[in-house]
Protein backbone atom coordinates (compact mmCIF):
# COMPACT_ATOMS: atom_id res chain seq x y z
CA UNK A 1 0.00 0.00 0.00
CA UNK A 2 1.14 3.34 -1.05
CA UNK A 3 0.35 6.46 1.86
CA UNK A 4 -1.40 9.59 -0.02
CA UNK A 5 0.65 12.52 1.54
CA UNK A 6 2.52 15.37 -0.27
CA UNK A 7 5.77 13.02 -1.54
CA UNK A 8 3.06 11.24 -3.41
CA UNK A 9 0.79 14.50 -4.88
CA UNK A 10 3.35 17.50 -5.39
CA UNK A 11 4.73 15.05 -8.78
CA UNK A 12 0.72 15.03 -9.86
CA UNK A 13 0.02 18.32 -9.54
CA UNK A 14 -1.60 20.33 -12.78
CA UNK A 15 -0.02 23.76 -13.35
CA UNK A 16 -2.28 26.79 -14.74
CA UNK A 17 -0.52 28.28 -17.74
CA UNK A 18 -0.17 32.10 -18.06
CA UNK A 19 -1.81 32.35 -21.07
CA UNK A 20 -5.05 30.70 -20.38
CA UNK A 21 -8.97 30.79 -19.86
CA UNK A 22 -11.76 29.70 -17.91
CA UNK A 23 -12.12 26.68 -21.06
CA UNK A 24 -9.13 25.50 -20.13
CA UNK A 25 -9.68 23.86 -17.32
CA UNK A 26 -13.03 21.85 -17.60
CA UNK A 27 -16.94 21.94 -17.41
CA UNK A 28 -18.23 19.71 -14.26
CA UNK A 29 -21.80 19.13 -13.86
CA UNK A 30 -22.98 18.36 -10.64
CA UNK A 31 -26.25 16.91 -10.18
CA UNK A 32 -27.39 16.68 -6.26
CA UNK A 33 -30.02 17.81 -4.26
CA UNK A 34 -33.52 17.47 -4.13
CA UNK A 35 -36.35 19.67 -2.59
CA UNK A 36 -36.35 18.28 1.22
CA UNK A 37 -31.80 17.95 1.52
CA UNK A 38 -30.94 21.27 -0.74
CA UNK A 39 -28.33 21.80 1.54
CA UNK A 40 -26.27 18.81 0.00
CA UNK A 41 -26.25 20.53 -3.69
CA UNK A 42 -24.71 23.89 -1.37
CA UNK A 43 -22.24 21.84 -0.21
CA UNK A 44 -21.03 19.74 -3.32
CA UNK A 45 -21.15 23.11 -5.64
CA UNK A 46 -19.17 24.96 -2.79
CA UNK A 47 -16.26 22.35 -2.88
CA UNK A 48 -16.36 22.07 -6.72
CA UNK A 49 -15.91 26.03 -7.48
CA UNK A 50 -12.77 26.00 -5.08
CA UNK A 51 -11.36 22.65 -7.02
CA UNK A 52 -9.32 24.55 -9.89
CA UNK A 53 -11.94 23.77 -12.66
CA UNK A 54 -13.39 26.06 -14.84
CA UNK A 55 -16.94 26.40 -14.72
CA UNK A 56 -19.33 24.39 -12.56
CA UNK A 57 -22.90 24.29 -13.43
CA UNK A 58 -25.50 22.45 -10.98
CA UNK A 59 -28.72 20.84 -11.79
CA UNK A 60 -31.07 20.37 -9.10
CA UNK A 61 -34.62 21.09 -7.92
CA UNK A 62 -35.88 25.13 -7.83
CA UNK A 63 -34.94 24.94 -3.91
CA UNK A 64 -31.52 23.66 -4.64
CA UNK A 65 -30.59 26.42 -6.61
CA UNK A 66 -32.36 29.21 -4.62
CA UNK A 67 -29.78 28.04 -2.07
CA UNK A 68 -27.29 28.22 -4.24
CA UNK A 69 -27.23 31.23 -5.63
CA UNK A 70 -26.58 33.28 -3.20
CA UNK A 71 -23.72 31.72 -1.00
CA UNK A 72 -21.55 30.33 -4.63
CA UNK A 73 -22.84 32.73 -7.36
CA UNK A 74 -20.28 31.49 -9.96
CA UNK A 75 -22.43 28.30 -10.32
CA UNK A 76 -24.34 28.20 -13.29
CA UNK A 77 -27.60 26.81 -12.78
CA UNK A 78 -29.92 24.36 -14.52
CA UNK A 79 -33.49 23.33 -13.23
CA UNK A 80 -35.06 20.18 -12.61
CA UNK A 81 -38.37 20.54 -12.76
CA UNK A 82 -39.57 18.01 -10.57
CA UNK A 83 -39.10 17.08 -6.56
CA UNK A 84 -36.18 15.43 -7.30
CA UNK A 85 -33.56 14.81 -10.44
CA UNK A 86 -36.25 13.69 -12.69
CA UNK A 87 -34.71 14.71 -16.75
CA UNK A 88 -31.29 14.50 -17.96
CA UNK A 89 -29.65 18.49 -18.75
CA UNK A 90 -29.29 19.04 -22.21
CA UNK A 91 -27.70 19.33 -24.18
CA UNK A 92 -24.47 17.36 -22.33
CA UNK A 93 -21.45 17.88 -24.71
CA UNK A 94 -20.17 20.97 -22.65
CA UNK A 95 -19.12 19.25 -19.71
CA UNK A 96 -15.86 17.33 -18.87
CA UNK A 97 -16.65 15.69 -15.80
CA UNK A 98 -20.01 14.54 -13.78
CA UNK A 99 -20.47 14.48 -9.90
CA UNK A 100 -23.74 12.83 -8.86
CA UNK A 101 -25.47 11.40 -5.79
CA UNK A 102 -25.33 13.74 -2.89
CA UNK A 103 -28.80 14.59 -1.71
CA UNK A 104 -30.39 13.24 -4.48
CA UNK A 105 -33.10 10.97 -2.81
CA UNK A 106 -34.38 7.67 -4.05
CA UNK A 107 -37.16 8.24 -5.88
CA UNK A 108 -38.50 5.94 -8.62
CA UNK A 109 -38.60 8.74 -11.18
CA UNK A 110 -35.33 9.61 -10.73
CA UNK A 111 -34.00 5.47 -11.57
CA UNK A 112 -34.32 6.15 -15.25
CA UNK A 113 -32.66 9.59 -15.28
CA UNK A 114 -29.81 8.30 -13.43
CA UNK A 115 -29.35 5.25 -15.72
CA UNK A 116 -29.63 7.43 -18.68
CA UNK A 117 -26.92 10.11 -17.10
CA UNK A 118 -24.78 7.26 -16.99
CA UNK A 119 -25.67 5.69 -20.84
CA UNK A 120 -24.64 9.29 -21.90
CA UNK A 121 -21.58 9.58 -19.76
CA UNK A 122 -20.24 6.44 -21.21
CA UNK A 123 -21.25 7.11 -24.08
CA UNK A 124 -19.24 10.62 -24.38
CA UNK A 125 -16.22 8.96 -22.31
CA UNK A 126 -16.87 11.75 -19.55
CA UNK A 127 -15.32 10.79 -15.83
CA UNK A 128 -17.81 10.52 -13.28
CA UNK A 129 -17.88 11.04 -9.44
CA UNK A 130 -20.59 8.74 -8.21
CA UNK A 131 -21.67 8.76 -4.11
CA UNK A 132 -24.01 8.68 -2.10
CA UNK A 133 -28.10 8.20 -3.49
CA UNK A 134 -26.05 7.53 -6.66
CA UNK A 135 -24.86 4.52 -5.73
CA UNK A 136 -27.83 3.47 -3.29
CA UNK A 137 -29.88 3.46 -6.46
CA UNK A 138 -27.18 1.60 -8.36
CA UNK A 139 -26.90 -1.42 -5.76
CA UNK A 140 -30.48 -2.29 -7.06
CA UNK A 141 -29.69 -2.40 -10.84
CA UNK A 142 -28.65 -5.74 -11.98
CA UNK A 143 -25.12 -6.06 -13.05
CA UNK A 144 -24.73 -2.00 -12.21
CA UNK A 145 -20.61 -2.13 -12.98
CA UNK A 146 -21.75 -2.45 -16.36
CA UNK A 147 -23.99 1.48 -16.14
CA UNK A 148 -20.24 2.67 -15.25
CA UNK A 149 -18.50 5.06 -17.75
CA UNK A 150 -14.75 4.62 -18.32
CA UNK A 151 -12.67 6.55 -15.08
CA UNK A 152 -15.46 6.53 -12.80
CA UNK A 153 -14.90 6.86 -9.27
CA UNK A 154 -17.44 5.55 -6.62
CA UNK A 155 -16.93 7.29 -2.97
CA UNK A 156 -18.78 4.95 -0.80
CA UNK A 157 -18.89 4.61 3.21
CA UNK A 158 -19.35 1.15 3.96
CA UNK A 159 -22.88 0.74 4.57
CA UNK A 160 -22.98 1.60 0.67
CA UNK A 161 -20.41 -0.33 -0.25
CA UNK A 162 -22.04 -3.44 1.73
CA UNK A 163 -25.27 -2.85 -0.63
CA UNK A 164 -22.98 -2.94 -3.37
CA UNK A 165 -21.27 -5.83 -2.43
CA UNK A 166 -21.27 -8.95 0.15
CA UNK A 167 -18.37 -10.14 2.26
CA UNK A 168 -17.53 -12.07 5.59
CA UNK A 169 -14.03 -9.96 6.04
CA UNK A 170 -12.02 -7.17 5.68
CA UNK A 171 -9.89 -8.87 3.64
CA UNK A 172 -12.09 -10.41 1.60
CA UNK A 173 -13.48 -6.56 1.18
CA UNK A 174 -10.92 -5.25 -0.30
CA UNK A 175 -10.20 -8.66 -2.53
CA UNK A 176 -13.36 -7.94 -4.07
CA UNK A 177 -12.75 -4.11 -4.51
CA UNK A 178 -9.76 -4.59 -6.11
CA UNK A 179 -11.49 -7.08 -8.36
CA UNK A 180 -14.13 -4.80 -9.24
CA UNK A 181 -11.55 -1.73 -10.23
CA UNK A 182 -9.96 -3.96 -12.60
CA UNK A 183 -12.70 -5.50 -14.09
CA UNK A 184 -14.63 -2.31 -14.64
CA UNK A 185 -11.60 0.34 -15.09
CA UNK A 186 -13.15 2.21 -12.25
CA UNK A 187 -11.26 4.15 -9.13
CA UNK A 188 -13.24 3.23 -5.70
CA UNK A 189 -12.62 5.39 -2.63
CA UNK A 190 -13.56 3.70 0.49
CA UNK A 191 -14.50 6.43 3.09
CA UNK A 192 -13.94 5.56 6.68
CA UNK A 193 -10.77 6.11 9.38
CA UNK A 194 -7.84 5.88 6.85
CA UNK A 195 -9.62 6.43 3.63
CA UNK A 196 -8.45 3.95 0.73
CA UNK A 197 -8.27 4.98 -3.00
CA UNK A 198 -8.43 1.45 -4.69
CA UNK A 199 -7.16 2.00 -8.63
CA UNK A 200 -7.72 -0.34 -11.50
CA UNK A 201 -4.32 -0.90 -11.74
CA UNK A 202 -4.88 -2.68 -8.49
CA UNK A 203 -3.17 -0.35 -6.54
CA UNK A 204 -4.45 0.52 -3.10
CA UNK A 205 -3.50 4.34 -1.46
CA UNK A 206 -4.11 4.83 2.16
CA UNK A 207 -4.67 8.63 3.17
CA UNK A 208 -2.61 10.27 5.89
CA UNK A 209 -5.11 13.43 6.59
CA UNK A 210 -8.63 13.39 8.49
CA UNK A 211 -9.98 13.12 11.90
CA UNK A 212 -13.28 11.90 13.59
CA UNK A 213 -14.91 15.55 13.11
CA UNK A 214 -14.90 14.95 9.60
CA UNK A 215 -17.45 11.95 10.52
CA UNK A 216 -20.77 14.89 10.29
CA UNK A 217 -23.21 14.90 7.78
CA UNK A 218 -22.34 16.40 4.68
CA UNK A 219 -18.36 15.96 5.05
CA UNK A 220 -19.23 13.42 2.11
CA UNK A 221 -21.31 15.72 -0.23
CA UNK A 222 -17.66 18.08 -0.09
CA UNK A 223 -15.84 15.49 -0.83
CA UNK A 224 -17.47 14.21 -3.53
CA UNK A 225 -18.10 18.35 -5.26
CA UNK A 226 -14.15 18.88 -4.95
CA UNK A 227 -13.18 14.94 -6.59
CA UNK A 228 -15.65 16.56 -9.42
CA UNK A 229 -13.90 19.47 -9.38
CA UNK A 230 -10.66 17.57 -9.63
CA UNK A 231 -11.82 15.50 -12.63
CA UNK A 232 -13.59 18.26 -15.06
CA UNK A 233 -9.81 19.75 -14.33
CA UNK A 234 -8.18 17.21 -16.06
CA UNK A 235 -6.80 14.79 -13.42
CA UNK A 236 -6.69 11.11 -14.06
CA UNK A 237 -9.08 9.25 -12.07
CA UNK A 238 -6.88 7.98 -9.76
CA UNK A 239 -4.63 11.11 -9.16
CA UNK A 240 -7.95 13.17 -8.44
CA UNK A 241 -9.54 10.48 -5.60
CA UNK A 242 -6.05 10.43 -3.77
CA UNK A 243 -5.64 14.41 -4.11
CA UNK A 244 -9.43 14.87 -3.18
CA UNK A 245 -9.53 12.59 0.12
CA UNK A 246 -6.03 14.52 0.88
CA UNK A 247 -7.12 17.89 0.23
CA UNK A 248 -10.68 16.95 2.62
CA UNK A 249 -9.09 15.58 5.49
CA UNK A 250 -6.01 18.23 5.19
CA UNK A 251 -8.91 20.94 6.06
CA UNK A 252 -10.81 18.75 8.55
CA UNK A 253 -7.19 18.79 10.54
CA UNK A 254 -7.15 22.07 10.55
CA UNK A 255 -10.55 23.01 11.36
CA UNK A 256 -9.92 20.47 14.46
CA UNK A 257 -6.71 22.50 15.44
CA UNK A 258 -8.62 25.74 15.59
CA UNK A 259 -11.55 24.75 16.89
CA UNK A 260 -11.96 20.98 17.94
CA UNK A 261 -13.20 17.97 16.29
CA UNK A 262 -16.54 18.87 17.35
CA UNK A 263 -16.94 22.40 16.91
CA UNK A 264 -17.00 22.75 13.10
CA UNK A 265 -19.19 21.77 10.50
CA UNK A 266 -19.23 20.19 7.00
CA UNK A 267 -19.32 23.51 5.17
CA UNK A 268 -16.32 25.36 6.81
CA UNK A 269 -14.61 22.40 5.34
CA UNK A 270 -15.46 24.45 1.81
CA UNK A 271 -13.77 27.67 3.30
CA UNK A 272 -10.59 25.47 4.25
CA UNK A 273 -9.74 23.87 1.10
CA UNK A 274 -7.65 26.57 0.16
CA UNK A 275 -5.31 25.67 3.08
CA UNK A 276 -4.06 22.03 1.21
CA UNK A 277 -3.48 23.35 -2.20
CA UNK A 278 -1.71 25.94 -1.18
CA UNK A 279 0.81 23.50 1.31
CA UNK A 280 1.17 21.46 -2.12
CA UNK A 281 1.80 24.00 -4.52
CA UNK A 282 4.07 26.03 -1.91
CA UNK A 283 5.90 23.12 -1.13
CA UNK A 284 7.03 21.70 -4.09
CA UNK A 285 7.77 21.94 -8.03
Amino acid sequence: MTSIDPAYLRPRLLRRPEESHKGDFGHLLIVAGCQTMPGAAVLATGAAVRSGCGLVTLHSTSRALQAVVGRFPSAMLSEDPGGAFSHVPVPMDRYTAVAVGPGLGRRPETVEPLLMLLKVARERNVPMALDADALNILSEVPHWQECLPPGAVLTPHLGELRRLLSWESDGERDCLVRALCTAAGCTLVMKGFHTKVFTPDGDCLVNTTGNPGLAKGGSGDVLTGLLGGLLARGYAAPDAAALAVWLHGRAGDLLTEERTAEAYASLDLVDYLYSGFKELYDGGA
